[in-house]
């Protein structure tokens, strides 16, 4: 059945122009709608939008605003920077969808976003904080969070077309600059200074930046459908949530990222518990046989 529906699609694509055929050489993720059983590939707009890249550059200001505190030694400003960015690059996807402005220059651009806001200003943040006085140790494990970072977001644009939507292989990068950054934010909250929370600092960033190129599944939430009608309690849990963070935000947020920061591990033996795949991703026989 594969067989006959790829057979179908080659010869649908084949009444289209040569100039809007795909190639060999044509990287899966300038593609959006790719059923071939309906209708050929349609190749992603390489236009300028400006409202989703306001949103994207308001992120990437962010993190560039969190390393210029942390060198000023404001941790605390540092730190809420980098949580706005993460909301920020929550919604310049979103708004790209319902505004309907997607475009490969946004989606590169919004990564090289993320490499800053949650790549190199959560390592230099805690690198100035606590790491500094650790010498070659402080500074390996600020590299290696970065280094970690520039993998994950490079591994997520490559696998976007074969990996289970439901999970993220690896911890998302905007989780780890959450941990990361609040415990930071906890720390110079409560009043400890960095040189007496040294090692408690540089094995959070290890765990962030070696959990993010690892193969565990943390949830996407990506299969929550917000336009169908919700129960009444989850209303409710949504604001309790709300007041639970603006009431402390420091602690809450902190609490609830180390949650998640750990989830994956929860999922992955599990799954390996109920006998289920460990990996999210596909072959590329698998991915085609579902098309």
């Amino acid at each position: 059945m594969a067989t006959f529906k790829r057979r179908k699609a080659k010869n649908n694509i084949a009444q289209f122009p040569k100039a809007l055929r795909p190639n060999k050489n044509t990287e899966r993720s300038e593609y959006l709608d790719q059923d071939a059983g309906d209708q050929p590939p349609v190749r992603r707009r390489r236009g300028i939008y400006l409202l989703p890249n306001a949103f994207t550059t308001a992120a990437l200001f962010c993190g560039f605003y969190a390393i210029v505190m942390a060198m000023n030694l404001r941790f605390d400003q540092a730190s809420i920077a980098i949580f706005v960015a993460m909301v920020l690059d929550s919604l310049d996807g979103r708004v790209a969808r319902l505004t309907n402005t997607q475009s490969e220059f946004g989606a590169q651009y919004d990564s090289l976003s993320d490499m800053v806001s949650f790549g190199a200003a959560p390592a230099l943040v805690v690198y100035e904080w606590s790491l500094r006085g650790m010498g070659k140790l402080g500074w390996l494990a600020a590299f290696v969070y970065c280094a970690g970072g520039a993998l994950r977001l490079a591994r997520f644009n490559t696998n976007i077309a074969v990996v289970d939507k439901r999970y993220f292989q690896g911890l998302p990068s905007p989780a780890a600059a959450a941990l990361v950054a609040g415990f930071v934010w906890l720390m110079d909250d409560l009043g400890f200074r960095g040189a007496s929370l040294s090692w408690a600092a540089w094995a959070i960033t290890l765990y962030a930046g070696l959990t993010m190129v690892s193969n565990v599944p943390f949830y996407s939430f990506k299969d929550i459908n917000l336009r169908k009608p919700m129960p009444f309690i989850a209303a409710f849990m949504v604001v309790l949530a709300l007041v639970a963070i603006f009431s402390d935000p420091s602690k809450v947020l902190f609490g609830l990222f180390v949650l998640y920061g750990l989830s994956g591990f929860g999922v992955y033996f599990w799954r390996w518990f109920k006998g289920k795949p460990v990996s999210i991703v596909q072959t590329e026989l698998e991915h085609d046989d579902k098309d």
